[in-house]
C-alpha cells in the first residue's frame, strides 16, 4: 500500500522511492538551519558554520513571490532545497539557481529531482530563457550534475570565495532553455 502524500507534495519524477517535493516553507526554517549547517553541504556552499534558525526564518519570509523555491522529503525529512530567483527588468527572462542536499543523501537522486522539477517549470511554466549558477570548481559531482542537465561553463571566478582557510575558484555556468533564442538547439 502506497503511503498517502504529505500536504501540498507532489512525488518526484526522479530519485529514491518515497521522495515528495513541496513549495518551501517559512516553517522549515529550523530543518533547514540544521541541514545548512552540516559539513558536506556547506563545503560546497557561501553558507557560513552555524545557522541561526532565526536568521533563516527571516530569511524565509522575505522571499520574492516571483522566485520558486522547493524543498525535497524523504520519510518525512527534509533532505534538499532549491531555487529559481527571478530576475527583474530587462533580465526578466533568466533566473539564479541554488540548490543543497543533506549530507546523509548526497549521491542518491536528491538534487536530480530538485534540478529536473525546476527546470520543468522554469521551461514550462515561467517562460524562465536562461538559468544561471555559480559552482566551485572543485566540487565534481555538482559540475556533472548541472552538464547533464545541459549547463555549460561561461567563465571562471578566481578566488572566489574564501572557504576552509583557503581561497577556491569557481565557476560560473548556465542553461538556455532549448529552442529558445541563443539556447541549444536553437
Amino acid at each position: 500500500m502506497t503511503a498517502a502524500p504529505p500536504p501540498g507534495c507532489r512525488p518526484a519524477r526522479h530519485g529514491p522511492p518515497g521522495l515528495w517535493l513541496r513549495a518551501r516553507r517559512v516553517s522549515d526554517a529550523d530543518a533547514m538551519a540544521a541541514m545548512t549547517g552540516l559539513p558536506l553541504l556547506r563545503h560546497g556552499t557561501l553558507r557560513p558554520p552555524f545557522p541561526n534558525p532565526d536568521a533563516v526564518r527571516s530569511w524565509l519570509e522575505r522571499q520574492n513571490p516571483d522566485d520558486l523555491a522547493l524543498v525535497a522529503l524523504l520519510d518525512g525529512v527534509l533532505v534538499g532545497s532549491a531555487d529559481l530567483l527571478r530576475q527583474t527588468g530587462r533580465r526578466r527572462h533568466c533566473a539564479i539557481l541554488g540548490m543543497s542536499v543533506h549530507d546523509d543523501y548526497q549521491g542518491k537522486g536528491i538534487g536530480t529531482a530538485l534540478l529536473d522539477a525546476l527546470l520543468d517549470a522554469a521551461d514550462r511554466w515561467l517562460d524562465i530563457g536562461r538559468v544561471e549558477l555559480t559552482v566551485f570548481a572543485d566540487n565534481e559531482p555538482a559540475l556533472r550534475l548541472y552538464r547533464r542537465f545541459g549547463f555549460v561553463e561561461e567563465g571562471l571566478y578566481r578566488a572566489h570565495a574564501f572557504r576552509d582557510g583557503a581561497y577556491v575558484d569557481a565557476i560560473a555556468m548556465a542553461r538556455l532553455r532549448p529552442g529558445w533564442p541563443g539556447g541549444q538547439g536553437a
